[in-house]
């Protein structure tokens, strides 16, 4: 498998050293190549902003900075040298993976409520094309985890590869069940310290509520209504789409709770399970919704 990892760091870091008027061009230069897999229309600096991406329509002295911080760090160094690892450790385990895994990096804002709180600071997309979108704002405690968050994604990206995503017939539970093994699969490489946040996010009786409400939604289909029980009411607000009463980011809490208990009962890793449908794992799992 080949990794192509754009060098978007010294792009954004040229950008932000030249004058504003010249940085949404610059921007739309930089990501005019993931276009094409962009499920949203409309022009890319503002799909960038609406997605909590880094202003280029308003200079602000914290951007610079964190882009020369992620450059001396090796954040993109330290996605490829993830990513590779985990390419090699689903082939020991014979999951087919795609030919070539393309990388797309690009800045948060820090000013970004929805990304800062709900997302915790980082998050990415690897839906069915080649490409992995990840979005950071380098926290202490997110500048270390890009390199795992492009393993989550990239895993999801494998599992696809495996497993049908149709987006009529893809459940919620597929999804969920996705999220949560891609979690798993993190953990299982690196450590508990490199997981997000998003499955720790909710607990309690919120948790229990959207246990409930998730599991007796497992079975619906339709790519319409699966990120509603993932991602949780706020983000669905947000992007203008109906709200299902599910607390925000639920559906990883939910998601890893079940993939923990299949693993388990049916003695597998998270590498293993990768290629098993959800409800084959569930089944061999022994666990019932």
């Amino acid at each position: 498998m080949e990794i192509i990892i754009h060098d978007t760091l010294a792009e954004m870091a040229a950008m932000l050293e030249g004058p504003l008027d010249k940085r949404p061009d610059a921007l739309r230069e930089m990501m005019a190549p993931t276009r094409a897999i962009i499920p949203i229309p409309g022009d890319l600096v503002d799909i960038h902003h609406n997605g909590g991406g880094f202003r280029v329509d308003a200079e602000d002295p914290r951007y610079l900075p964190a882009v020369r911080r992620m450059i001396e760090q090796d954040v993109l160094g330290q996605v490829r040298r993830e990513l590779e690892r985990a390419s090699q450790r689903l082939a020991e385990v014979g999951a087919a993976q795609p030919d070539v895994v393309k990388v797309m990096f690009a800045m948060g804002d820090p000013g970004n409520e929805h990304l800062m709180t709900t997302s915790g600071g980082y998050y990415g997309m690897g839906g069915g094309s080649e490409w992995l979108y990840l979005l950071a704002w380098p926290l202490d405690e997110v500048i270390g985890r890009i390199g795992h968050l492009a393993v989550h994604e990239f895993h999801h990206k494998v599992r696809f590869t495996n497993v049908e995503w149709n987006p009529v017939t893809v459940t919620v539970g597929e999804h969920v069940i996705a999220e949560g093994l891609a979690e798993a699969f993190v953990r299982e490489l690196s450590g508990p310290e490199a997981m997000g946040p998003w499955s720790a996010m909710v607990a309690g009786e919120a948790y229990e509520r959207a246990y409930e409400k998730i599991t007796a939604n497992f079975w619906l289909e339709g790519m319409q209504h699966t990120s509603a029980y993932v991602l949780g009411d706020g983000p669905m607000q947000r992007f203008g789409q109906e709200p299902r009463g599910i607390p925000d980011m639920a559906g990883y809490a939910v998601g890893l709770n079940l993939v923990d208990r299949a693993l388990a009962g049916a003695g597998l890793t998270a590498a293993e399970a990768t290629v098993l449908p959800a409800a084959e794992l569930l089944r061999r799992g022994g666990v019932s919704l």
